[in-house]
């Protein structure tokens, strides 16, 4: 099945490659390797890059890969390399796998823009829609609310290696022991939560050896979704609370159910349009300073190679059909 999924992966690049190749060699050319193809995040994030590349007369896409295997986003940068392209966006599944790769991009003149991924060595400028803290402190200070202040918890991240989810984490867990002593988390943390199935798995393993669990805090889009799933599987919906970030045409019927408690977001078309706009300011030889106004960041101040904002949308009952319709 690997072998399968690999070669798949190899014909979708070949046909990204082939995509626009004229065009590109013109006007430059943008390629965004995200963490895994075909899920709703990333479909909205490929929305906003393609219709911010269309406004400005760039050639930008994106390559989503068929699982979230760091290998598959090197060989993908590869790819991309070998093309020439002017600018490479990522969102990383492994920093420290991606670091060689990145500085051989650099090294042929090629700007790189990541995201979702603080201090990455290798990357010209990287770009958040939230600050670690403020993100997981606000999923753990929601999750505290709905449990009482007290009981046990588990938390998922997209992957132990990917670092703004494991931030999170930290963040998350760090607040919770100093603002509610009472409450436990279940071992550390558990890397599904960019695969749905290993998600509810984990979530329905979880709530069988722990039966006085009360809550998941999910970090990654597919983590509330798969937990939410368990919850409902396990007729437990008002006895464990599902928090965390998720696609809201996705999670819809779970949020409305109350198998998913809520959650915080970012626009993730939004961080699409905002690879993009960096992408053109960069290629044209703009520098990027404190103080500058950009769409889709605001008025920004740097720190290092970082642009960190905080633009957290709220997920609930009241504003998840409104955030469906967006395509979100």
């Amino acid at each position: 099945m690997r072998k399968l999924l690999v070669a798949a992966f190899a014909a979708s690049l070949s046909l990204a490659a082939a995509f626009g190749g004229a065009l590109a060699q013109e006007a430059g050319k943008v390629g965004v390797v995200v963490k895994i193809g075909g899920i709703p995040w990333f479909n909205a994030m490929e929305a906003g890059i393609k219709e911010k590349g269309a406004a400005l007369g760039i050639d930008a896409f994106m390559i989503g890969p068929t699982s979230a295997d760091p290998a598959l986003q090197v060989r993908a940068i590869e790819d991309l390399i070998a093309q020439g392209v002017k600018v490479i966006g990522v969102v990383p599944n492994d920093a420290k796998v991606l670091e060689p790769v990145l500085t051989k991009a650099k090294e042929n003149g090629i700007i790189v823009i990541t995201h979702e991924s603080p201090g990455q060595k290798g990357a010209d400028w990287n770009f958040e829609l939230a600050s670690a803290n403020g993100f997981g402190e606000a999923h753990a200070e929601l999750l505290a609310k709905k449990m009482g202040g007290k009981g046990k918890y588990a938390v998922f991240v997209g992957s132990l290696t990917v670092p703004l989810h494991n931030a999170w984490a930290d963040a998350a867990i760090d607040y919770l022991k100093e603002k509610y002593p009472e409450m436990e988390v279940v071992g550390e943390r558990y890397g599904v939560a960019e695969d749905a199935d290993k998600s509810r798995s984990t979530a329905l393993d979880l709530i069988s050896a722990n039966p006085d669990l009360k809550g998941f805090l999910a970090f990654g889009s597919q983590g509330p979704i798969g937990a939410g799933r368990a919850v409902e599987e396990r007729r437990k919906v008002g006895e464990i609370f599902v928090l965390g970030p998720f696609s809201p045409g996705q999670g819809q019927k779970l949020i409305k159910s109350d198998a998913i408690s809520g959650g915080f977001m970012w626009n993730p078309k939004q961080a699409g349009e905002v690879f993009v706009t960096l992408a053109d300011k960069l290629m044209k030889g703009e520098k990027i300073k404190a103080g500058d106004e950009i769409e889709g960041l605001g008025k920004i101040n740097p720190t290092g190679n970082d642009i960190i904002v905080d633009q957290l949308v709220t997920i609930n009952k009241d504003t998840v059909d409104e955030l469906a319709a967006m395509g979100l």
